[in-house]
């Protein structure tokens, strides 16, 4: 499991993103945005070099708030062909120079995101270690996703547009991140009728309550 450790960033993840966020096509945004922490959770490396968190941040600077699910790998050293998805570097107080990494081009986070769904792994809570997340459910229905042929090239492949994320994934699927979160209807996740897969989590809100909706869907094919 990874060992989270409670120590000081610099610059902190949030002021990455404050410079980050502006520059995909996905945020809503007009202006520097103002950011808090809202929710998200972890999954482990096997290899435990690289760390993986799906973060979730909401921006108070606009008329209304919008939640961002971003979620980022880091790295003890820069991962080749991977320049275009830098989100940025920090000092981290124990471990040192860390190279944070937007986690849809990166092997690793794809590689363990599809596991989760499949339910081979579980997510963990984004601040105690080896301590799961019960709040993250998943689902899958079909046969195994074949992650051998999942491979750095298709890591790469990630595009995104107005809506999220879209990465090719193994037999003719493909991952659809829901970079804007939007709450479910009645607190459920609606699943499109292409989907043979989800992840759903929850993530605070400025009132103090708590929203719940989907982050990810594995469809069965590419949107067109």
């Amino acid at each position: 499991m990874a060992v989270i450790h409670h120590t000081d960033l610099k610059p902190t993840k949030l002021e990455l993103l404050a410079s980050w966020l502006p520059s995909r096509p996905w945020y809503l945004g007009a202006g520097e945005p103002e950011l808090a922490k809202a929710g998200g959770f972890r999954l482990d490396d096997p290899q435990g070099e690289v760390g993986i968190e799906f973060l979730v941040v909401t921006d108070t600077s606009g008329t209304y708030p919008t939640s961002y699910l971003v979620p980022l790998t880091y790295r003890g050293a820069p991962l080749d062909g991977a320049e275009h998805a830098l989100v940025g570097t920090m000092e981290h107080g124990v471990l040192g120079r860390r190279w944070a990494y937007d986690g849809c081009h990166d092997p690793v986070l794809v590689t363990q995101l599809l596991a989760l769904i499949e339910g081979r792994v579980h997510a963990q809570d984004q601040n105690t270690s080896d301590t799961p997340d019960r709040e993250v459910t998943r689902s899958y229905i079909g046969d195994s996703l074949a992650l051998t042929e999942l491979t750095a090239t298709a890591a790469t492949a990630a595009t995104d547009d107005q809506e999220g994320t879209e990465l090719p994934a193994p037999q003719g699927t493909a991952l659809r991140l829901h970079r804007v979160l939007r709450p479910a209807p009645d607190n459920a996740p609606f699943l499109p009728p292409e989907a043979m897969g989800h992840v759903a989590g929850s993530w605070r809100v400025p009132d103090g309550t708590r929203a719940r909706g989907l982050l990810v869907v594995l469809h069965a094919g590419p949107r067109t």
